[in-house]
């Protein structure tokens, strides 16, 4: 009992929950509280979801997404890991409105600011402004969340992700009916896209151009990530492609590419007649699929092949959010 005390103070614990409309899926994630160093992998969990119970972004049936939830916590390595978690759920990127701002353009918050209570909520209150003008909604309609990405020679910039707060209620309320509460809302999306740059970061070849690719129920969301910074982007299906093959040549660029880095859903790939050899066709790359298992060995998975499967790279996405900031 007083090791698994000190290990809850001493390291920051996470979890991502991604609700899709075939499962639910939790990873958990932690990091020392003071210092640099590695992510650990304390749990990986998904539990099959009624047929129904979703229809893309809505949640139709919240009773039966409560009961999946509380069917993942209940595959914690430890009960008490659960009072010392943030939470995070994501919302599909068809219904999320995300925009990345320069800290500059709200000139109000310079580094030395960032502990003023009284200069965060007049950031804050800013960046409200500018989530209602990018959505074109009113924000007593919008539920918004936002973080600070540091950058080394300047103020760095805002991540701001909208939706409908209607959304954001329908999560909250199943959450709390399998006991737990959300600190946080993302697109699955920035989630997936947050996942496959750690994963980048820890291939042999870091340092080179590569390709992060998501496929989820909404298509597939790809980005160009040269010097950690992502340079282009696509989404298929979109009126500009005829195919998936045509989005992925965009965004290759014809620049040349380390590798490419999947994740999500990939038997969706069945329904369009295309395959991971396919996408190494076309980019000239090599593709390696993303595991939460890369980054050492996970303390619990509720299926040994769990750790293996890219379809979890939006939870870890949304747990290692939560242990960074």
């Amino acid at each position: 009992m007083l090791k698994n005390t000190l290990q809850m103070a001493v390291r920051r614990f996470a979890a991502g929950i991604d609700v899709s409309p075939s499962a639910a899926r939790l990873v958990v994630l932690s990091r020392r509280a003071r210092g640099e160093g590695p992510v650990r992998v304390e749990c990986v969990a998904s539990v099959p979801l009624r047929a129904g119970a979703m229809a893309g972004a809505e949640i139709v049936d919240r009773q039966a997404v409560a009961r999946a939830l509380g069917e993942l916590f209940e595959c914690l390595p430890s009960e008490r890991i659960l009072y010392a978690l943030r939470c995070a759920m994501a919302v599909p990127g068809s219904a999320t409105l995300t925009a990345s701002v320069p800290v500059s353009h709200f000139g109000l918050l310079r580094r030395g600011q960032r502990g003023s209570a009284i200069a965060h909520a007049t950031f804050e209150a800013a960046v409200m402004i500018e989530a209602e003008r990018i959505a074109g909604v009113e924000r007593h309609a919008l539920a918004v969340d936002w973080y600070i990405t540091e950058a080394p020679h300047d103020a760095g910039s805002v991540t701001i992700a909208a939706t409908a707060r209607q959304h954001l209620e329908a999560r909250l309320e199943c959450a709390a009916i399998a006991g737990m509460s959300l600190t946080a809302i993302d697109s699955e999306p920035h989630a997936a896209l947050r996942a496959l740059r750690h994963a980048a970061d820890h291939e042999p070849c870091a340092e080179d151009a590569y390709a992060a690719l998501w496929l989820g129920p909404d298509g597939l969301y790809g980005w160009r990530v040269v010097d950690d910074t992502v340079v282009a982007e696509v989404r298929y299906p979109g009126p500009e492609y005829a195919d998936i093959a045509e989005a992925l040549r965009d965004l290759g660029g014809g620049q040349p590419l380390g590798r490419a880095l999947v994740a999500g859903e990939l038997d969706l790939l069945d329904g369009i007649s295309f395959s991971l050899a396919d996408i190494g066709d076309v980019l000239a790359c090599g593709v390696v699929p993303f595991q939460c298992a890369a980054f050492g060995e996970v303390v619990r998975a509720s299926d040994p092949t769990l750790p293996y499967e890219p379809a979890c790279a939006v939870a870890f996405g949304l747990a290692l959010r939560g242990v960074l900031e």
